[in-house]
Parts: structure tokens; sequence; C-alpha cells
């Protein structure tokens, strides 16, 4: 009790010491998921993980932030992988009373409403608010007995539905959030959008701004909103950018709304369409984003430069031929969150109660770090490494086995992993990209290394397919059809339902953290972030974050930076890569013990991956460029 009692002491001490400035929000943060804590299951996966990152980061920054979101009452699907290896989903309840949720209540007591026009009614929104330390979340909810049935499951389901339910969730999002924040009496300073889904934001500033002034046009509504603005855009791949259908348009949008922006029905679409000349192409919410925020940045050098080569044909006022900037800041992570307990005890002993601020001072964390002995580092890891196991040994013991061993079905699971065996993990989301299934190009040769008697490998997996993503769910199936090999099956396990939990323990207790996407469609990624600052040596295709974290001695690389024009060609290429670093670099490290009976060489490699990672990806850093950004002023202390 008296350790709760000190912590709730530092809390209150915590929230307390918040600015006069961060108590009033200058800025809006928007995003369609947020991945505070798996207690509020309100996020899919690497988006909603970040913006919960960001949101703390900004709490221990004191920036004057309030974000807004959708609160969805089924969530993210829960996966169940089938005896036959099939991806199924199903969907819980959840209940606001459970969670760490308070409604909002007008001035008169009564609970506050926002409402938006959509397919020719008013559909209303009760709003919820999550406190993130000092920073105020507020959740959009539809479900309510007023709407019809249809509207009460706008936000029913993330990333769920079809492009009619995805189009009317962003209205909600975007220009119901608009609404909210006057209805809260909240005139920010900058929106920011964190990915393309609350862009239709943009139009709801528009027409605030020419029913505010009526004799100007929407040109001038845009130079005076843009400057309000600013986009992140996350992902190159296509499925990841929403583009609707005219007709789709047109029934969230009739034509009262675009008169009242003072645009015709072609000047309209054109505000969501890459190429001005192509009049068959949809309506993309990263165009109508990039058009209306006076700033546009990915979220890593790779992703910029790719966005750029792939942008706007035309500049913001959707007139003059031009192309359209973007920069780039790469993506960080919230240390806290991230760095197991264990390392935070350490940390605090050896180097100090200020650790997590000598982060931020790069020279001084590393001398800080070479402090810590072989043996300190090495017993964390090994202790973080059993954790998993055992975390992993209770995980798949409930789920029923039929009538074989599988990678995700064991009889026994006693006899899973070994903490003596080297220890790779990947986890992520299923997709083509991604290429799940590069490690199983040859394999006869990945079973040899697995079945090494001297120095076996053991792999852990991870990660859900999209439901309506049937490419990605053959290709798990393939994974779970393995199981000819007895040591495969006691050395490989397939993790279901995939969430911030399974997250925490694999990032902490894995020896490699595996990456193989397909050049350059990997945004930034921040999962190897967050092994790395736990000792994990992260093995990547040199693709998103990593082109700028590796150093030939924190991690190991596959294959080099270019890809060929021929996917089977890179795929054959970067498959032998894999497999020669690890039969050649990985495995060899890893099992070289010296006369102490540690491993020195690896825990060199460690040492070097949680110096020189850490203070290099940090979300507090992120937020001191964006602050920037923002205010065209370095951050002070707020």
């Amino acid at each position: 009790m008296a350790r709760v009692e000190s912590f709730y002491s530092e809390y209150r001490n915590y929230i307390a010491s918040a600015s006069d400035a961060a108590k009033s929000p200058d800025i809006a943060y928007f995003c369609a998921e947020y991945g505070v804590h798996n207690s509020l299951p309100n996020y899919s996966g690497g988006l909603g993980i970040l913006a919960g990152d960001h949101l703390k980061s900004a709490s221990d920054l004191n920036v004057p932030l309030m974000a807004i979101g959708l609160l969805y009452r089924y969530g993210y699907f829960r996966q169940q992988i089938s005896h036959e290896g099939w991806q199924e989903e199903s969907y819980n309840d959840i209940f606001e009373s459970e969670l760490a949720l308070t409604p909002v209540n007008d001035a008169a007591g009564e609970r506050l409403m926002v409402s938006v026009k959509i397919r020719g009614r008013d559909v209303f929104a009760q709003v919820w608010i999550a406190r993130i330390g000092r920073i105020s979340l507020y959740l959009l909810d539809t479900n309510l007995g007023r709407n019809s049935d249809v509207d009460r499951l706008i936000t029913g389901h993330l990333y769920g539905g079809d492009t009619e339910t995805r189009i009317v969730q962003e209205k909600v999002l975007g220009m119901g959030g608009v609404r909210l924040l006057r209805k809260l009496g909240v005139d920010p300073k900058v929106y920011h959008l964190n990915e393309n889904h609350a862009a239709f934001s943009t139009l709801e500033l528009s027409k605030e701004f020419l029913e505010a002034n009526p004799d100007a046009t929407f040109s001038d509504a845009v130079e005076v909103i843009r400057e309000k603005c600013v986009f992140t855009t996350h992902t190159p791949v296509a499925a990841g950018n929403d583009v609707f259908a005219t007709q789709a348009l047109d029934e969230c949008f009739d034509q009262e709304f675009k008169d009242s922006l003072k645009l015709t029905q072609n000047e309209f679409l054109a505000l969501g369409r890459a190429d001005l000349s192509d009049d068959s192409e949809g309506f993309g919410m990263s165009p109508l984003a990039i058009r209306m925020c006076r700033s546009s940045n990915g979220v890593s050098e790779s992703t910029a430069r790719f966005r750029a080569n792939c942008g706007l044909k035309c500049s913001p006022t959707c007139q003059t031929p031009g192309a359209v900037p973007i920069t780039s800041i790469t993506n960080g992570v919230h240390v806290p969150t991230w760095v197991a307990p264990i390392f935070q005890n350490i940390y605090e002993s050896r180097i100090g109660s200020d650790w997590n601020e000598m982060v931020r001072n790069p020279e001084a964390w590393t001398a800080a770090v070479q402090k810590l002995s072989d043996s300190e580092i090495w017993n964390a890891h090994r202790t973080l490494k059993s954790l998993l196991i055992a975390f992993m040994r209770e995980r798949t013991k409930s789920v029923d086995t039929g009538s074989k061993d599988t990678i995700h079905e064991h009889e026994d699971t006693r006899k899973l992993f070994s903490p003596d065996v080297l220890t790779i993990g990947f986890a992520r989301r299923v997709a083509a990209y991604k290429r799940w299934d590069l490690l199983f190009t040859d394999l006869e040769r990945l079973l040899k290394m697995v079945d090494d008697a001297d120095r076996p490998v053991q792999f852990v997996f991870a990660g859900k397919a999209h439901p309506q993503d049937n490419t990605a769910k053959t290709i798990l199936q393939k994974l779970m059809s393995i199981n000819h090999d007895s040591n495969w099956q006691r050395r490989a396990v397939f993790i279901e339902d995939y969430d911030q939990e399974i997250a925490r323990y694999l990032v902490h207790g894995v020896d490699v953290w595996m990456n193989v996407p397909r050049r350059p469609m990997e945004a930034s990624g921040t999962s190897g972030m967050k092994a790395a600052m736990n000792g994990a040596l992260n093995f990547s295709v040199l693709d998103g974050w990593w082109i700028e974290g590796y150093n030939e001695v924190n991690g190991f690389a596959i294959g080099g930076l270019d890809a060929d024009e021929n996917d089977d060609i890179t795929d054959a290429a970067d498959a032998e890569a894999l497999y020669q670093t690890l039969e050649k670099e990985i495995i060899p490290t890893y099992y070289g013990v010296g006369e102490n009976g540690l491993p020195s060489d690896w825990i060199a490699r460690m040492r070097n991956s949680i110096a020189t990672l850490t203070p290099q990806f940090l979300a507090i850093e992120w937020y001191q460029i964006i602050w920037q950004i923002f205010t065209a002023s370095p951050m002070t202390n707020l």
C-alpha cells in the first residue's frame, strides 16, 4: 500500500506541475486510433501506438495540446487461428463504464453533443474524455438511441467496415472534431492531422471561415486555413491511403455543402485528386490533406522521399502546376513506456534518477551506458527473456490443439523454447509487402539452423491480417502449415491476437528483432526502436527508420539500399542475404562465449544498440522538431 500511495503522490505532483500554457491547448491533434494502454482497446497497430506515445510525450513536455478521436464500440477485431491455420475474427462489446473514460457534459449538466449531416440526416455524437497524464483525449461516439441503428454503428468498428463506413467515420472525426472544439470553447492555433483520416477537418475550417467572411472566396479560405494545419503521412502503401468514389462522396457531401464552400462539383472533387488531368481518379484523403496543410511530413527520410516522388502534380490552390514538398520527421517512441522496468531500475541505480533526461543527450547517455558491466546487461536481458518464455507458454496453453502440434497449437507448452537458445522475434501486421514468407524461401536451410544441436535458433511470431485481406490471410496460413519437423514445432510459436501487452513482452525479451519489408514500402517502423532500447539487435532490410539508425555495430542489415525492379529477383537476393547473415554473423556471434562465460561480442553490440539508438529515436525529440514547425520557434520549458 505504501508503494501505491508513493506512486499516486508522484502522479499528483506530475499533474500539478503542468504549466499554464499546457492547460490552454494551442494544438488540436487528430487521429483515428490511439494505443495508450491495453486497457483502452481503441487501436489496431502502429499508427495508434505511435499516437499514444505522442500524447505521453506531449504530457511530459507540457505541450499545450488536446487530442480528438473516435470511440469504437467493438474496437479492433480479436484474432483466432483455426485448426486449418486460417485467421478468424471476432469482436467484443466494449463498455464505457469499464474503461478509464468520463462523459463530457455541457454547461447545463447535460451530455455534450455534436452533430454532422450524413446522407441528408443529422447524426449525433456524444463525447468521452480520457486523461493521458496532462493531456485530454476526447473521443466521439455515435452509439446513441437518438441515432438510427445504422448511424449508431458509424463508430462501431475500427477499420472494419466498407468504404461507405470509412467515409462517414472520417467525416465524424474531421468535421465533428472541429465542431467539438467550438463546443468546448477552444480555437487552436494549430491543427495536426496524424494521417489522412481527419482531412475533412480542413473543409469544416474552410466553411467556418467563409461563413464569417461572406465576401471571401474558397482560395481566400485555403490561404488562411493552410497556415493553421500540418499533416503527417505514414505510409506509401496504397491500402493505407483512403480513396473514395464520387458516388460515396456525393452521398456524404451534398450540393448545399459544396455551395457553402463556393465550389462547383468538379472543383470539389479536384481537392482530392493527385492528378488534376485525370477526371476518373477517386477522391483521395492524402491529396486533400497535403493541399490544405502548410506543412506535410513523412515519418522517415525514406518515406518522405518516396511520397515526394509520387506526390501531387499541382500546388495547394489546385491551379498551378508544381511539386508539393514533403519533409521528414522520423518517428520516435516514449521511453518510460517501452524500456523494461528492470533496465529502468539499473539506470536509476547506476546512472541516476535523471537518466530519462540524460537519454536526450547522446554523448552523456553513451558515456553512462559504457559504465554498465557486461553481466548487468546480460543478466537483465536473460531475466526478460525468461519472462517472455513464461508469458508465451501461458498464452499458448489455452489454445485447443486439435489433432497435431503446429506453430500455433501445442500439446505441452512446457517444451516450448529455452532461454539458452537464440530467439528471433517477428511481429507486425500481416501484409504482402511485409514479406512474412521471405524467411521460408529455403525451408530446408532454415530448418537446418533450427535443428542445429549446438547452436539452434527459435522464432516467435505475432501479427494480424486485415479482415478483408485474404492475400495476407493466405500468407499467414502458409506459416501455420509448416508442421512436418518436430524441432520447428518446439522452437517456433505464433502468439494469437497481437496487442500492446504481447508487444511489450516481445520487445523486452527477444535477442533479435527481424523486419523484412519490400523497399521502399516501410513507412518508418517503431517496434525495432523499442527492441533496441532493451538490448535486442535489429536484423532488418534497410528501409524506414533502420536506414537512419544502422551503424554496422548496433544490429544487422539484410541486403543493400537498392531493390531490383523485378520483385522476384529482389526477394531471392534478400532471402540469400538473410540466410547468410544468420549463418555467418548472427548465430556465431551469439554463441561465441568467452572465458567469463558471457558472449562478450554480442553484449558489445547490445550496448551499442542501447547507447546509439535510444537517444536517436525519442518521441520527445520528435515533438521538439514538430513544435518548431507549428510555431516557427524552438520549444522552451513550457
